[in-house]
Formats: structure tokens, sequence, C-alpha cells
């Protein structure tokens, strides 16, 4: 199930990867097919490059959060 698969971060090879290429596709603002072309470690790099910003930006708005109470 796909919705179990991305909460859980679990899944078949088939459904991470599906999960993956949309990630990225949709954090690069490019389409999926120009993920496909790319070497599957910059795919892997890119993805914990975009993942790291996330959590910095969810850090920053607690913060601007707490600040605002």
């Amino acid at each position: 199930d796909l919705r179990r698969a991305i909460k859980s971060g679990e899944g078949s090879p088939d459904t991470v990867s599906l999960i993956i290429v949309y990630s990225l596709a949709k954090a690069l603002a490019i389409s999926p097919l120009e993920i496909y072309k790319m070497p599957s470690k910059l795919v892997l790099d890119l993805l914990t490059v975009h993942a790291t910003f996330e959590e910095l930006k969810a850090e920053e708005i607690e913060k601007a959060k707490k600040k605002a109470r």
C-alpha cells in the first residue's frame, strides 16, 4: 500500500523507487523522466539534500511559532 510505504519509508523496491522519483521531481520542479536519466547516487544525494533543507525549514518554523507565543 502506497500510503503505508510513504508513512513508514518501507515498501517494495518499485514503490520506494516511485516515491523517490516523485519526491525529487516535485522538489526540483522537473519531469520525473529527468530523474530516471540521473545516476542513482546523484538521485539519492539530491534527495538527502532536499530532506535536510526541509528539516531545517521545519525547525525554523517551530522556532518562530515558539517566539510568537
